[in-house]
């Protein structure tokens, strides 16, 4: 695969990763062991390997009943998460402890659920879903376990940025969709 074709998977999966990125910064905080970084790293990964392939072939059963413009259609989706990730900035962040397997599933479950959206969008494109999964979860892990890692030294502050970053890049990337 070309990697020009390649690049606005590799930034709609650093856009989808900061979700779970802001929260690591925060669950950082509270001193997770190295173990349990790495395992709940790997469980984020997992989720954002399986929801965007859920969300591809419910995007195909979809297809078939409504007739859209495949570029409209993913254009719409990406500018909705990037809204949607904007307007959590708002909101304050209840820390659930992460203390058990079912606490990791939650937690990567919760950061995960954009993807299946984006997977909806992947649908209409031509491009390789297992590919396009691969990288939003090799991203995605990367990013939580380096958040996890940051959190014990920085800010909640900076978890704000990151995701007004990934916001950011969605509605560019739903901007770029739109005129394709």
């Amino acid at each position: 695969m070309n990697f020009i074709l390649l690049l606005p998977i590799i930034w709609a999966g650093i856009g989808l990763s900061m979700d779970a990125f802001s929260l690591a910064i925060l669950y950082g905080t509270v001193g997770l062991t190295r173990h349990k970084a790495i395992l709940l790293s790997l469980i984020v990964g997992i989720f954002h390997f399986f929801m965007p392939l859920l969300g591809y072939y419910f995007g195909k059963t979809l297809l078939t009943l409504i007739s859209i413009n495949s570029s409209v259609l993913i254009g719409i989706i990406f500018v909705i998460i990037s809204i949607q990730m904007f307007l959590s900035l708002t909101k304050d962040e209840e820390v659930m402890p992460l203390t058990s397997l079912t606490s990791f599933l939650i937690f990567a479950f919760t950061v995960s659920i954009d993807s299946f959206s984006i997977g909806i969008g992947l649908s209409t494109l031509n491009s390789s879903i297992y590919l396009s999964s691969l990288v939003f979860a090799v991203l995605s892990a990367f990013f939580t376990l380096v958040g996890l890692t940051l959190g014990k030294k920085l800010s909640k502050i900076f978890g704000n940025i990151s995701i007004l970053i990934g916001s950011i890049i969605l509605l560019l990337l739903g901007v770029y969709y739109f005129f394709t």
